[in-house]
């Protein structure tokens, strides 16, 4: 095969779920349905209701965005493999999910630090907790967590389309930078020493944000009352649910690109590479559904609503 004659390439993963594709096809339909739907209504209750108008709710809308984001991203194209004879994906098709999905990843975590942040001011600084988060600062930090991450991978990412590749294989459901890297027709040492570099810029440092401000919030709560450090419990779950969670899946799939992991059934690590892109976004708006009594009040005056709605029009048209 000569020299950066590959232009479109073979998603191996699908092989090892024809037999039971219907299956698998409707599981993640299901999920894709459920994970906008689900986001969709959070974002629909927080814009709709003034009193969520608050820095925590806009930041958690973000998260919703982003969680639809990234199943767009992702979810569309695995639903349409699955239904498909072929499973090849043209290099355009798969540097344009590459982008998606990375960038999808960046901004969730830049998201959640942001997040730590304002629980960080909320508890430490609540007499000041407005002024330090006034809306300019906030629409400054929600910018920041999206420009931030889209312009470092953005910039790494040009050395990707620049390259040739001489391979054609991948062995998952979708694409994924290192993946596709070494399929590369040169040498990726250096690809891969910055790509270990921008990861620093992308996750680590937001990561280690989240732990000063929970290591903060938790030298406050040691010297607090019983009812304070309740209150800081509760309005702190929410968010260190949605951070593990993600962590789990964002550290497995680095992982799993970096080393070896045979030891592990291919399958399992077929739905773990999927996880960072289907958990996350599926469990944010449940957890913060359920948890957050404001929101979890108008969430149920909407169900209630619609359901009134269709009754009166069911009658009407009976």
């Amino acid at each position: 095969m000569d020299n950066g004659s590959v232009t479109s390439f073979i998603l191996m993963a699908y092989t090892q779920l024809e037999d039971h594709r219907y299956v698998y096809f409707t599981g993640f339909l299901l999920l894709f349905i459920i994970m906008v739907f689900a986001n969709v209504v959070l974002i629909f209750v927080i814009f709709t209701n003034r009193s969520l108008h608050e820095p925590m709710y806009f930041l958690m809308c973000n998260l919703a965005v982003n969680g639809i984001y990234g199943s767009i991203s992702l979810l569309p194209s695995v639903l349409g493999y699955l239904m498909s004879q072929s499973y090849e994906m043209s290099l355009t098709a798969c540097l344009l999910q590459i982008f998606c999905m990375h960038t999808y990843a960046s901004v969730e975590f830049n998201i959640l630090a942001v997040m730590g942040y304002d629980r960080f001011v909320a508890i430490c600084q609540p007499l000041h907790y407005h002024q330090i988060m006034s809306h300019r600062k906030v629409c400054a930090l929600i910018a920041f967590s999206w420009i931030y991450p889209c312009t470092v991978f953005g910039l790494y990412f040009i050395l990707t389309v620049q390259r040739t590749f001489c391979h054609r294989f991948i062995e998952k459901l979708h694409c994924s930078n290192f993946e596709l890297v070494i399929l590369s027709c040169l040498e990726i040492s250096i690809h891969s020493i910055v790509g270990l570099v921008v990861n620093v810029f992308l996750i680590t440092l937001q990561f280690l944000m989240i732990l000063f401000s929970y290591a903060q919030i938790l030298k406050i709560c040691l010297f607090a009352s019983r009812d304070s450090q309740k209150k800081a419990i509760q309005t702190c779950t929410p968010h260190l649910l949605a951070v593990i969670n993600y962590a789990v899946g964002c550290f497995f799939e680095v992982f799993q690109s970096r080393f070896n992991m045979n030891h592990v059934p291919y399958k399992a690590r077929i739905f773990m590479s999927l996880y960072f892109l289907i958990f996350p976004p599926l469990f944010n708006p449940v957890v913060y559904g359920v948890s957050i009594q404001a929101i979890r009040v108008q969430i149920f005056k909407l169900f209630i609503t619609c359901k009134n709605k269709i009754t009166q029009l069911s009658v009407m048209m009976n």
